[in-house]
């Protein structure tokens, strides 16, 4: 049992209201104007749908504050038909500079029939920050909205970010873990990956992994950096792949990072059309370990040098607002 929500409210002068029997409640209680969600440690089995500016949950560490939740796109959904991948998320954080630090964040579906995608964390806020936090799922772990312009399968955008207008946020995780099988980090979002840990859980025989499906907007200066990263797991040598194009300008770097066995010797797929990989902008620069395999990479994403490297590096940590972290 979680041990109690605190929400501490500035307006003007700092206060703190009384204890909130759920985190749902302390976020609807929140006025416009910013707040912070204390979280003691427990786990709180919920749903949480966040979409008001400034506000920052804060847990007890995120081995000892966990928000859990088993929702699927393959479930029936309460108002009749599927829920679908996008309603499936544990927690849905919208606004505008929202923040979480210090906890889980879990879907527990599994995997197998009926279950499909599970999102833990639906991240559709114009800027977020996450610090040592764990994102825990399978399929389709951790989105970063905003959706493509439309959808190729009719209906299959149904949720919350179905009709908000098509921003790209841009989004800072510190520390954190990820973990998942297949595309477990996708979406349209801007985001920067800083010593963060990618764990790819073992699949059936013959089943490959993805990390990485994004589907960064045409025209987009940023996609998905990972910087300092460690790729680790349980899935079989040579079988997840760094990532395959959603949408065909998918843009994906990992720089000076530690990838396992498990990654395939080619690095990338192209999601068996040939046509994305003219668009896609896909790099590594200084990778290291059992699965950094420059010479094996496949030719139509690129290897930086080490020039290009650092000087990639220190822009990011610049842009993502990554610097005042050291």
């Amino acid at each position: 049992m979680a041990s109690g929500i605190t929400l501490a409210v500035t307006d003007g002068a700092s206060r703190v209201a009384e204890e909130c029997p759920s985190i749902q409640a302390a976020v609807d209680a929140v006025p416009p104007s910013g707040a912070t969600i204390f979280l003691g440690p427990g786990e709180y089995r919920e749903k949480i749908f966040i979409d008001k500016p400034g506000l920052r949950l804060v847990g007890a560490g995120r081995d000892r504050t966990l928000i859990r939740w088993d929702d699927a796109a393959g479930k029936p959904f309460a108002g009749g038909g599927l829920t679908g991948t996008f309603r499936s998320y544990t927690l849905y954080a919208g606004g505008e500079d929202f923040s979480a630090s210090d906890l889980t964040i879990a879907n527990d579906a599994g995997r197998g029939p009926g279950i499909g995608q599970a999102i833990a964390a639906y991240v559709d806020a114009r800027r977020a920050r996450f610090s040592r936090c764990n994102f825990l799922g399978r399929q389709d772990t951790l989105f970063l909205g905003p959706l493509p312009p439309s959808p190729r399968i009719p209906g299959s955008f149904v949720g919350p970010g179905e009709f908000r207008p098509r921003i790209q946020g841009r989004h800072l995780f510190e520390d954190c873990l990820v973990e998942g099988d297949v595309d477990f980090i996708f979406g349209s979002g801007a985001a920067l990956f800083l010593r963060c840990e990618l764990r790819s859980l073992a699949l059936p025989p013959g089943e490959a992994g993805y990390i990485t499906a994004a589907s960064t907007p045409e025209g987009s200066d940023h996609g998905f950096y990972f910087l300092d990263c460690e790729l680790t797991g349980d899935a079989a040598q040579g079988t997840v792949f760094l990532g395959r194009p959603w949408r065909p300008f998918a843009q994906t770097v990992f720089l000076r990072c530690r990838l396992g066995a498990h990654i395939a010797p080619a690095g990338w797929s192209d999601w068996s059309d040939a046509s994305d990989r003219a668009g896609v902008r896909y790099a590594e620069g200084s990778n290291e370990g059992a699965g950094a395999s420059p010479g094996s990479r496949a030719p139509w994403a690129r290897v930086l040098d080490e020039a290009e490297t650092e000087a990639l590096a220190r822009s990011l940590a610049c842009q993502f607002g990554a610097e005042a972290q050291g």
